[in-house]
């Protein structure tokens, strides 16, 4: 039967592997494959045991050969179920000794533990060392007794290298001989040296030490505990054949047991412990980027978008197009505008808008592309250098790996930016079709000016033809002493040549006020797609690793 935590004790646990789920999704991708890889470990290893006995304490004896470990494992149980002996190998498969099977079954085989017994008295007999303390409290503890650290059988490592990170409780058994062995503490404790709060250290043969040795020695397997990394560690000599420090081991596993607590203690380190792993190198000695861990990357500000936006534009060709808006409307305007009788003359200098494609009777809806000329490579490298100042003002003082996914971000478009950008010109209406208001007018006087001076030609025509013949010829009327057809003639050309004039100035300035709108409208329209292909992906980037950071950090704890 599986008895499960209470909800109060479960949720601080349950808070921070949600926290360390939620990092480990996000971190896909950007973080060390290895940091994932544990972190995914962890989560699935504490969903399994949390799915088994809550009321069972799994303690290991982790040792290397010539350890004493089995020996000691006896002499803590108070029973010869271990093998010891001083040749290799010795246990070769784990060991349990239990106090209180129900529930514990499927537990153990989860740790793949076959041999088990079952012990009414798992700390010895003579001193009953957690019978001495209530009964129903103490229960429910299983010591485990595994193969050596340091096996010449591979298996038999990889055993113990397992369950070191399956168990509630590590005890790593040492002696006076091999208290510095590397094999145990580079590969086993250095590792696990953040699991202090559920690791004890037996100094066992303790007896083999003379008085004046002891002292020393326990001082040096100290400093060697701390230079590893192990917080405070708890060291306890001990000598399984005397029988000295047996008391005070029990004692020690005893509280443990009575705590209840070790395995969720030993789950929220090995989150801790997933949580630095998914962090490695994320907190970096730069002090901008611990700033950043801390609290979080903003998004950049609307000037950088602004110049974003600005160095796109000019990449992309805006100036030509501006530049042949302003020419195409002073030519349209001289077509509308100009003298009657040389109007078709304009016409045959070509629109510069219908030849890049921008007239609006031109462009085609379903390919809606220009005939700008495609951007050379000064275009395309202000183009990616426009990009990549953005991405690094964003990812500023963040994590290499996460300036990283944000640089990806900010040129996932980069393929297709440059034919977006041709389409967002396009699609934008510069007003290329459109006149004004006073090209009518202008247009009707400049008719009626060719008209008056036609009359006048016409008028002055027929008198000349009738002197020619000998006719009699009518005197013209006059004002102010000129004959009227002279009038008509000089006064229709001169408001022809002064309409010309004041319509030129006109168009100049209407034209610059035309080219004014052009530029801020495909502004405007540079401005969606580099938000929309730049900024968003990498304000998406940012707030993604504000995400991870807060659920490091939540699952740190």
């Amino acid at each position: 039967m599986n008895r499960r935590r209470k909800d109060g004790a479960a949720s601080p646990l349950v808070k921070r592997l949600e926290a360390l789920q939620q990092a480990t999704e996000l971190g896909q991708g950007r973080v060390a494959e290895s940091g994932i890889e544990e972190a995914q470990s962890v989560v699935e290893r504490a969903s399994a045991r949390r799915s088994f006995s809550a009321e069972h304490t799994v303690v290991g004896f982790f040792g290397a050969t010539g350890s004493g470990k089995s020996s000691l494992f006896n002499a803590v149980t108070g029973h010869n179920l271990a093998r010891a002996a001083a040749t290799r190998p010795t246990t070769s498969e784990p060991l349990a000794g239990i106090w209180e099977a129900e529930g514990a079954a499927e537990l153990l085989d989860w740790l793949q533990v076959g041999q088990r017994h079952q012990l009414a008295e798992p700390l010895g007999t003579v001193k009953p060392g957690l019978m001495r303390r209530n009964r129903e409290s103490a229960s429910g503890l299983i010591l485990l007794d595994l193969p050596d650290v340091d096996s010449t059988t591979a298996a038999n490592r990889e055993t113990s290298k397992r369950l070191a990170g399956q168990v509630d409780v590590l005890v790593w058994v040492l002696d006076p001989q091999k208290y510095a062995d590397a094999a145990i503490h580079h590969d086993f404790i250095r590792p696990m040296s953040s699991y202090s709060g559920v690791t004890l250290v037996v100094l066992n043969q303790i007896d083999r030490l003379g008085a004046d040795s002891r002292g020393p020695v326990l001082k040096s397997l100290r400093s060697i505990l701390e230079a590893e990394g192990l917080r405070r560690p708890r060291i306890l000599a001990v000598s399984a054949t005397s029988g000295e420090g047996i008391e005070g081991l029990r004692e020690a596993i005893a509280a443990v047991a009575v705590e209840r607590s070790a395995s969720t203690d030993r789950l929220l380190q090995d989150v801790a412990a997933a949580a630095d792993a998914l962090a490695a190198g994320e907190t970096a000695v730069d002090p901008g980027a611990s700033r950043a861990w801390e609290s979080g990357l903003s998004l950049p500000q609307e000037a950088a978008e602004r110049r974003l936006s600005e160095q796109l534009a000019e990449a992309s060709g805006i100036a030509t197009v501006v530049e042949a808006t302003r020419k195409s409307y002073r030519l349209r305007a001289r077509a509308r505008t100009g003298w009657p009788v040389t109007r078709w003359l304009g016409r045959l200098r070509p629109d510069p808008l219908r030849r890049l494609n921008l007239s609006s009777t031109d462009v085609n809806p379903a390919v809606n592309r220009t005939s700008l000329p495609p951007p050379g490579p000064a275009q395309r490298a202000q183009a990616d250098s426009a990009v990549r100042a953005y991405a690094e003002h964003a990812g500023s003082g963040a994590p290499e790996a996460w300036r990283g996914s944000i640089r990806r971000a900010a040129r996932a478009s980069s393929d297709t930016l440059t034919d977006t950008l041709d389409q967002a010109i396009a699609r934008t209406d510069i007003g290329a079709g459109r006149g004004s208001w006073w090209w009518p007018i202008v247009g009707v006087l400049q008719w009626i000016a060719l008209a008056v001076a036609l009359g006048g030609v016409g008028w002055l025509g027929v008198l000349a033809l009738m002197g020619y013949l000998q006719l009699d010829v009518p005197s013209a009327p006059r004002v102010e002493g000129l004959p009227v057809p002279t009038l008509m003639l000089v006064g229709g050309v001169l408001l022809g040549i002064v309409l010309g004039l004041a319509t030129g100035l006109l168009a100049r300035v209407a034209a610059s006020r035309r080219a004014r709108v052009a530029r801020r409208r495909l502004t405007a329209s540079i401005s969606r797609v580099a938000r929309r292909e730049v900024a968003e992906p990498v304000a998406a980037e940012v707030q993604r690793f504000n995400d991870f950071a807060d659920a490091v950090r939540s699952a740190r704890g």
